[in-house]
């Protein structure tokens, strides 16, 4: 593999980039995987940070400096990958197909790493018997949780929660514990809203582990989280770990939620200026959905971000002016609707930073980052990224 340095001979400098490409802001992503890290010591549970967002072995090295720790993550080649980087311990925190299942078992049988796996049917659970039987391996489960109607798993309180993990002991499985995401968290926008949902997500997890044991399940693990509530929780009593993961990066969604200030983003993409139309108000840029995603998360918030916020090349924010439409290929900057600003200077070759609204999605149209330290016109790395399921 080469090197960062061998990578980097040709392109040393920002404007050295072609454009649309995804930046990395070193600084800040130090600074925003600390702030969690203090805060699951100081609530007293391990951090499993979720890869998804990042999908790169160089950002978990920023997370886990001295040794592999304990993570997440959303596909199996990201375990594949991480497990060629020494990662052993993870959890899988996607529901299993019978596929999965089976790849994953290999994956562990070739590797010996720990790849926890996530259920909440009983259909998934027998499945798990075949998996056992075709790969020799003992698969560790976890039943998941709805803690608050955002998605799938199970409510502490159904049945069915008891009847699933009978089925999988019965599986030959080893039932490790319990797992929620407060997912409607990304919904809130008010502090004390957001303690609320942390304080309920933690209750309903406690909830379920304390049923589990109560029939004869150890239930080791009780695993919650989402950067909303990972950074709102006031008391984890009875949580044995913490995850999250856009929080590495941050992005306008969840400045709209109120977890992070905007100079707290890592990511964004470098454009440049490929036309004006002034009596628009339009300026026309390189990147597109393909470089930006789809995703317009903001849209439902208070204040709507469009594909993007625009900065100049250096990273201060042009106030008011967003990426308003995006096809394919094309960006169109243009002033936010009911502000009083004006267009500011954009010619033909001008440099601008777009900020996400979502940076699992911005990132995930790219296969590297350029790793920059902030204003500074240098790149100091390139830092691959993992793709694909």
């Amino acid at each position: 593999m080469a090197t960062n340095a061998e990578l980097l001979k040709p392109i040393q400098k920002v404007d050295g980039l072609v454009t649309p490409a995804l930046l990395l802001d070193r600084a800040k992503l130090d600074r925003n995987i600390m702030r969690l890290a203090d805060r699951a010591r100081k609530l007293g549970v391990v951090l499993r940070p979720h890869m998804k967002t990042a999908k790169s072995i160089d950002v978990a090295q920023r997370a886990f400096p001295t040794e592999p720790g304990p993570i997440t993550v959303s596909t199996i080649a990201e375990a594949e990958y991480f497990a060629r980087h020494g990662y052993s311990d993870m959890t899988y925190a996607v529901g299993l197909s019978p596929a999965s299942a089976l790849r994953a078992a290999e994956l562990c049988r070739r590797t010996g790493i720990d790849l926890k796996l996530l259920l909440d049917t009983v259909e998934q659970a027998d499945a798990l018997a075949d998996v056992r039987q075709a790969t020799g391996i003992t698969p560790s489960v976890l039943i998941e949780l709805d803690c608050d109607d955002h998605r799938g798993g199970l409510k502490p309180d159904d049945p069915k929660l008891i009847e699933v993990a009978g089925r999988v002991v019965a599986a030959g499985a080893n039932f490790a514990g319990v797992l929620a995401h407060a997912g409607e968290s990304y919904g809130l926008s008010s502090p004390d809203a957001l303690v609320k949902a942390a304080e309920a997500e933690r209750l309903a997890t406690v909830r379920a582990a304390e049923i589990l044991r109560a029939h004869g399940h150890a239930c080791p693990i009780v695993s919650l989280g989402s950067t909303p509530t990972a950074h709102f929780a006031e008391n984890l009593e009875g949580v044995t770990e913490l995850r999250a993961g856009v929080y590495m990066f941050f992005d306008l969604v969840q400045h709209g939620v109120g977890v992070c200030a905007v100079d707290d983003l890592a990511i964004s993409v470098l454009a440049t200026v490929i036309g004006v139309k002034p009596e628009k108000g339009w300026v026309l840029v390189d990147a597109g959905w393909m470089a930006l995603s789809r995703d317009r998360g903001t849209a439902s918030q208070q204040v709507d971000q469009g594909y993007g916020m625009v900065c100049d090349e250096a990273g201060q924010v042009l106030e008011d002016v967003i990426v308003a439409q995006a096809s394919q290929e094309h960006g169109i900057l243009a002033i936010r609707n009911g502000s009083g600003k004006t267009m500011p200077n954009l010619p033909v070759g001008a440099r601008v930073r777009i900020l996400p609204n979502h940076a699992c999605a911005m990132a995930g149209q790219h296969d590297f980052y350029s790793v920059v330290n902030g204003a500074s016109p240098e790149i100091e790395a390139r830092w691959e990224r993992i793709r694909g399921w």
